[in-house]
């Protein structure tokens, strides 16, 4: 990854929900990316970063001098959690709320929390149901895997 040299900027406090681990080793010492290399890091394209920013669910991006968005670590960190919160199926407009509570600081980590819980729920659900699923089809598979086997009747 390519760094752009600029003066670090102080980046109000943001509560990345701390991710244990990343997807990708990030470079040693390199806290400014620009918004290609967060695309080609995240998987995100350009267009839904800016978007992102736009809705406000990644505001406060640093721009260089001449403009162009410096995303920093902690950027990476949010983004991360933002794509698990896609994962569960929490609504883009749910997860603009979420980021409004995570700019308000600690006097919503109450509100932050009963979201996160429901969200749990609701993911635990799904899993049941997708468990339920995978019975259903690999009794499905084993069937048919049977039927080839046993002989035909007359």
């Amino acid at each position: 990854m390519t760094v752009i040299d600029s003066n670090p900027v102080k980046s109000p406090p943001v509560d990345v929900c701390v991710v244990a681990g990343t997807d990708h080793p990030r470079p040693d010492g390199q806290d400014r990316y620009t918004i290609r290399e967060v695309a080609e890091y995240t998987g995100l394209r350009a267009h839904t970063l800016r978007w992102y920013e736009e809705i406000g669910l990644m505001p406060h991006v640093e721009r260089s001098h001449n403009g162009q968005r410096l995303f920093s670590n902690r950027d990476l960190d949010w983004l991360t959690f933002v794509r698990r919160l896609r994962l569960t199926g929490m609504p883009v407009a749910d997860m603009v709320k979420f980021a409004e509570l995570v700019r308000q600081g600690e006097a919503s980590f109450d509100e932050r929390r009963e979201i996160l819980e429901q969200t749990r729920r609701e993911v635990v659900t799904r899993i049941a149901e997708l468990q339920d699923t995978l019975t259903v089809l690999d009794a499905k598979i084993n069937f048919y895997a049977g039927a080839r086997r046993a002989p035909e009747r007359a």
